[in-house]
């Protein structure tokens, strides 16, 4: 039987004529242009591996990944013309098998295909996937929707305040540093992301607060990072941390000045 190939490619031209191509290797090719097809077809259709664009008209291709691989265990193969490297590594650490960028040759994208498909079926019987939902309080990530709920109302988010709350809320209560979070939400870090880092919290916070009173509260722990709960407590741990930070910064003045 011929293996199927889901593609996800907007560009109607280039979508119909890798079909044509693909199909002509024998493959099955099922062609959709949008995130929301892809997340539909997958729940009645099971394939063999997914050809998937970068920038999509509905949603971003590296949330659309996640997505995608809490609902099938198919590899994903990222083909975009966004070339950055920081989107090359993300792609591979969210959990796509390969990256091929545009303009590709035809002959090597299917050597890729053959070769990403000989591994999985190699690992038939992976590891059950992510949880779909992540739930910290009130606060509800459907990955495989790429939507976020907060007390029963859809909150909307960038792409990058999206992952950077599912790096936080799948860790609940623990701390983590900038960079550890720069490479969680970029796949990399260098001076700037801790910046850029404060800038994306910031906003995250403003939206949370903005859609209730029941958001979960992200907190600055002075010194090491930031991190999320649902209560007070996560609050004090935050508050503690800052007032002992304070108290080692006087006690080391004293000493200075002795």
């Amino acid at each position: 039987m011929a293996d199927t190939i889901l593609l996800v490619e907007d560009d109607q031209d280039i979508a119909r004529s890798l079909t044509k191509a693909l199909e002509s290797s024998g493959y099955r090719v099922i062609a959709v242009d949008n995130g929301t097809e892809a997340r539909s077809i997958i729940e009645h259709v099971r394939p063999d591996l997914i050809l998937l664009d970068l920038m999509l008209p509905d949603t971003d291709g590296l949330v659309l990944t996640t997505a995608l691989k809490t609902l099938t265990r198919a590899p994903i193969i990222i083909c975009s013309a966004r070339q950055e490297q920081v989107d090359r590594v993300l792609g591979l650490k969210l959990g796509a098998d390969d990256f091929v960028p545009k303009p590709f040759d035809l002959d090597e994208l299917e050597a890729r295909i053959e070769a990403v498909l000989r591994r999985a079926s190699r690992v038939r019987e992976p590891a059950s996937p992510p949880p779909d939902q992540i739930r910290v309080g009130e606060l509800v990530i459907s990955q495989s929707r790429g939507t976020v709920n907060l007390a029963g109302q859809q909150v909307h988010l960038t792409p990058t305040e999206y992952r950077l709350l599912v790096a936080l809320a799948s860790r609940p209560d623990e701390v983590l540093s900038r960079e550890n979070l720069g490479q969680l939400v970029w796949g990399y870090q260098d001076l700037g992301t801790g910046h850029l880092i404060d800038v994306h919290i910031g906003r995250l916070r403003l939206k949370l607060r903005r859609a209730s009173k029941a958001a979960p509260i992200i907190v600055t722990v002075r010194g090491k990072g930031y991190t999320i709960g649902s209560d007070d407590t996560t609050r004090a741990a935050g508050a503690d941390q800052a007032v002992a930070h304070s108290a080692g910064a006087q006690l080391g003045g004293q000493r200075h000045t002795r």
